[in-house]
């Protein structure tokens, strides 16, 4: 696998970005560096980005916490999350799994991830027998963010009503900060064994990947590269979409093969994935 030092080998193939944000963009207190200079050359070349990321908060929040770290709302044209994607999924029961749930949500996760229930989208109650599903965006601060056992009795609780659970983030880890947490995506694996009936919102279904376009305003999916850190949700995401995919080896990726790791190791992990992209890149710089 070809592994490129920064963006600039194949900054004009392309006319749209889509960016990954914990682990690409920033380690999730901070934009990693030469970040901020690479999406202001692309901008300088005309290119769209759009931000897609698996976090449990509606866009609005991200924007706001991406301010607070500094990073120039000129340098992107918008953002979409699975958060933004599961409030719009609760307010419309548009979609046939979300159409037969109740109002009534028991949640497991912190309350800045509620902004998914605002404006009436769902219902918060704080007994899961007297819930229609379960909620999950994570684990909280009270339980911790290094291990599921923790909520094991939340999970059982919710199982013993036999509760679907939506599951608001995909992942199953996250970095930030150089220290690897885990994420919605690890309840939803000890849930499942349980209660079977899980609907996860986010990459790597190809349907979120719908209103990232619209946002771009591109057509041809062949003009659109989507990077990511992440195999089975960024990468595995972008190729369910019809999208290429450039795997960024910061994030979750350094975490699990270090900085300099080998283009043959990377292309078997890969394959294990079923995944394909066009190649690996260092970091998102230019």
């Amino acid at each position: 696998m070809d592994i490129l030092d920064g963006i600039a080998p194949i900054a004009d193939r392309y006319d749209g970005y889509v960016l990954d944000l914990w682990g690409v963009v920033h380690d999730g207190k901070r934009p990693y560096p030469g970040v901020p200079e690479a999406l202001g050359e692309l901008k300088r070349r005309g290119k769209r980005i759009v931000f897609l990321t698996t976090a449990p908060r509606r866009a609005w929040f991200i924007g706001e916490m991406l301010d607070r770290m500094g990073l120039d709302r000129a340098l992107y044209d918008g953002i979409m999350s699975s958060g933004e994607i599961a409030w719009r999924m609760l307010r419309d029961k548009d979609h046939p799994w979300f159409a037969r749930l109740g109002r009534r949500a028991f949640h497991i996760g912190p309350e800045r991830d509620l902004s998914v229930v605002e404006d009436g989208a769902a219902e918060l109650v704080a007994d899961a027998a007297e819930a229609d599903f379960l909620l999950n965006t994570g684990p909280d601060p009270d339980r911790g963010a290094h291990d599921v056992s923790a909520y094991l009795p939340a999970l059982q609780a919710a199982a013993k009503h036999q509760l679907p659970m939506v599951c608001v983030n995909p992942d199953r880890h996250v970095m930030v900060g150089g220290e690897r947490l885990i994420c919605a995506g690890a309840l939803a694996d000890l849930y499942k064994p349980m209660c079977g009936d899980i609907f996860e919102v986010g990459k790597p279904d190809p349907a979120v990947y719908d209103p990232v376009l619209e946002i771009l305003g591109i057509t041809d999916r062949r003009r659109v590269v989507a990077i990511g850190d992440t195999p089975h949700t960024d990468l595995a995401g972008a190729q369910a979409a019809g999208l290429d995919a450039l795997w960024a080896l910061t994030g979750l990726a350094e975490h699990e093969h270090g900085d300099d790791p080998s283009p043959e190791v990377l292309r078997q992990v890969a394959l294990r994935e079923g995944v394909d992209p066009i190649a690996a890149i260092r970091a998102l710089r230019w």
